[in-house]
């Protein structure tokens, strides 16, 4: 009990105070910008299939369902069903050829996302945690 004490009081100050200035300019900081649909963009990639999909769209300039269902051994309807999500989010696109859809990364914001995410992945998990 005394160990798992010691943990908790390692991640919080011992006396409660807070500096005014740094936490108002924050606070207007924060009234001032809307973090909901960003909160939403990273709960969508915190599933491991639709950041797989988000992965594998990096590897090529497009996937149609298809391809998608077969990279990751599941149906075309669980594909295509994580792809509408990711598309209804803006982190990715489609088109309709014929009979099949394509789908590729929105934009470069997002492949810049998912790289900076993978390089802080490999530089912690080279260190210990």
């Amino acid at each position: 009990m005394a160990a798992k004490q010691a943990r908790l009081n390692k991640d919080k100050c011992e006396v409660f105070c807070y500096d005014e200035e740094k936490v108002d300019r924050i606070s207007k900081v924060l009234e001032g910008i809307e973090l909901s649909p960003i909160a939403k963009m990273f709960k969508a990639l915190s599933d491991d299939t639709r950041m797989s999909i988000t992965y594998a769209l990096m590897q090529e300039p497009e996937l149609c369902v298809c391809d998608v269902a077969n990279v990751l051994g599941v149906s075309t309807a669980t594909a295509s069903h994580h792809l509408r999500h990711l598309r209804s989010l803006g982190i990715a696109k489609s088109r309709k050829e014929g009979k099949l859809v394509f789908y590729s990364l929105e934009d470069e914001h997002v492949r810049s996302l998912i790289e900076t995410a993978v390089l802080h992945e490999k530089e912690v998990s080279g260190n210990e945690r």
